[in-house]
């Protein structure tokens, strides 16, 4: 896999893209800015970009931006963006702009880099992967009047580890099930959200979205 690294604080970049290398990914590059990470993109074509949500001038959401343009002309690379913070607001801004092939992590979850890259393949293979503590949020937060109301707390757990990107076999192992019975309450859960079977849409990916709105 070839990824690239955007983020403006050297040490933090360079210290990731080391432990990348280490973990038999190859970093093709490294991007201080998102100006600098966008040519970068369109320079080597990689597999996926690693962007901080928080990059100059302003600091704010040139991160989400850099990635919705990445998205947008370079539907072959997927973008994981790394917050510092826990900020719900940016996750549902990226995944309602891009349904596929995106990541949100917070920092402190890529201290262990197998979860990183656990991520990274995810996203390269088309899915959507959320941080754990963010899709905890959104699962308390939910508003009655919401489609999410009608699921059971077996299918709201299940949908909650969909949002982090696990697959359906790695859903059984955490919730010591079959995947046979997960597969059921998949069939379950989409019905009830109203999501119909289809070639030209991901089921699992419109399930997070309707868990990000709420």
């Amino acid at each position: 896999m070839r990824v690239v690294v955007a983020d403006d604080v050297m040490l933090i970049r360079s210290g990731l893209a080391r432990l990348l290398s280490d973990a038999g990914v190859e970093v093709v590059g490294e991007a201080a800015g998102a100006d600098a990470l966008m040519r970068l993109v369109a320079l080597e074509r990689p597999d996926a970009a690693i962007v901080d949500i928080r990059m100059p001038p302003t600091h704010t959401d040139e991160g989400l931006v850099a990635a919705r343009h990445i998205r947008e002309h370079h539907p072959g690379t997927a973008v994981v963006v790394l917050s510092q913070y826990l900020e719900v607001r940016y996750a549902q801004r990226l995944l309602t702009d891009q349904t596929e092939a995106v990541g949100y992590l917070l920092k402190e979850r890529v201290s262990d880099i197998a979860v990183l890259v656990d991520a990274l393949h995810r996203v390269t293979d088309g899915e959507c992967v959320v941080d754990p503590s963010i899709v905890s949020r959104l699962m308390r937060r939910r508003r009655a009047d919401s489609p999410l109301s009608r699921l059971t707390s077996r299918e709201g757990e299940i949908l909650a580890l969909m949002a982090e990107g696990m697959t359906n076999a790695r859903i059984a192992d955490e919730l010591r099930i079959s995947e046979r019975t997960v597969e059921a309450n998949c069939a379950h859960l989409f019905r009830k959200l109203g999501l119909q079977p289809s070639p030209d849409t991901n089921r699992r990916v419109l399930a997070v979205l309707t868990l990000l709105r709420g």
